[in-house]
């Protein structure tokens, strides 16, 4: 095979790869279901709430991949959120059990193509790399045997008592101005101020905490934090794709928090679902999006209750 033939192919595989993927959300998002709000409480979910960790490594799964696992978990009744790739669950003494299936997931990366950097090089430009999506395997700790007794567990959520404080001093150390009044929850980027109403406005006072964390998701994305495009006006495009970021990183928060999520902006799925229609990259932006938008906001925890965070994607390169 030329290396041209080579190149299509891969090229091909990666488009059909987000279109996989999205196809799946939209799938869910067309049967009211939405993906990052799994039915935690039910008794489809026989998982703790928790972020989807690697057994081997300890470290948290990011982006499109906490989608994934969040939905296998669900479909499949797995008991936990730890998962391993073949070679890990060898490496540390166990197997996967013959028969098992594993969950395909994502190791998302650029690259410069050699086309690019010739047209670079005469152009006297810089090249541009474009994004890839490359699978591997992982399969959930309660599909290996002989793993040791302390691989899959993972630490208690907090007691209902601590979650709420805890949430309240987050948002403090934040620094964002934080207003609390009016009759409806804001994000002024003009302004760069977050405004939510008073806890007595809300039927749960934790939908107070949920409201809260999705719109200290759009303030993380100010021009002087994580400077994403907050331009875009109310019905559009952009202003669907940055409500999806805030929604999904209202999850990763409350998740990784001992809350459970639930959507604060229903409303929106029919706009979400042309987001997705017309980009099949969209999804896997707005779940890399909401990961920095979490890791961001959660980072001001203090130092011993702060999630373990995937950055490096160690286990994703070990298995590809």
């Amino acid at each position: 095979m030329s290396r041209h033939d080579r190149s299509a192919r891969s090229r091909s595989d990666r488009a059909n790869l987000y279109d996989e993927i999205t196809g799946k959300i939209i799938a869910e998002l067309e049967a009211g279901r939405v993906p990052w709000v799994q039915p935690w409480g039910t008794a489809a979910a026989k998982a703790p709430l928790a972020m989807p960790r690697n057994a081997a490594t300890g470290r948290g799964y990011s982006g499109i991949n906490v989608l994934i696992l969040w939905g296998a978990v669900i479909e499949h009744g797995f008991p936990g959120q730890s998962w391993l790739t073949f070679r890990q669950a060898l490496s540390l003494g166990g197997n996967v059990r013959k028969g098992e299936r594993g969950t395909t997931v994502v190791y998302a990366d650029r690259f410069i193509p050699d086309d690019e950097k010739k047209r670079a090089r005469e152009a006297g430009e810089e090249a541009q790399a474009i994004p890839f999506l490359k699978r591997f395997t992982v399969f959930n700790t309660s599909q290996c045997d002989g793993l040791p007794d302390d691989v899959a567990v993972i630490a208690p959520p907090p007691p209902p008592g601590l979650i709420e404080p805890r949430v309240e001093a987050l948002i403090e150390a934040t620094g964002i101005d934080f207003r609390i009044g009016g009759n409806r929850a804001f994000y002024m980027p003009a302004l760069d101020y977050v405004q939510v109403p008073p806890p007595q406005a809300y039927f749960e006072p934790i939908n107070w905490h949920r409201t809260a964390l999705h719109e200290l998701g759009h303030a993380s994305g100010h021009q002087t934090r994580l400077n994403r495009d907050l331009t875009g006006s109310f019905g559009s495009k952009k202003y669907a794709f940055e409500e999806l970021v805030a929604e999904i990183n209202s999850a990763f928060c409350c998740a990784s928090l001992g809350i459970v999520p639930t959507v604060r902006h229903a409303d929106y799925i029919g706009s979400w679902l042309d987001v997705l229609r017309e980009d099949n990259r969209a999804i896997v932006r707005a779940a890399s999006q909401a990961t920095k938008a979490a890791d961001y906001l959660l980072d001001f925890l203090p130092e011993d209750e702060r999630p373990v965070l995937a950055p490096a994607h160690t286990d994703e390169r070990e298995a590809a």
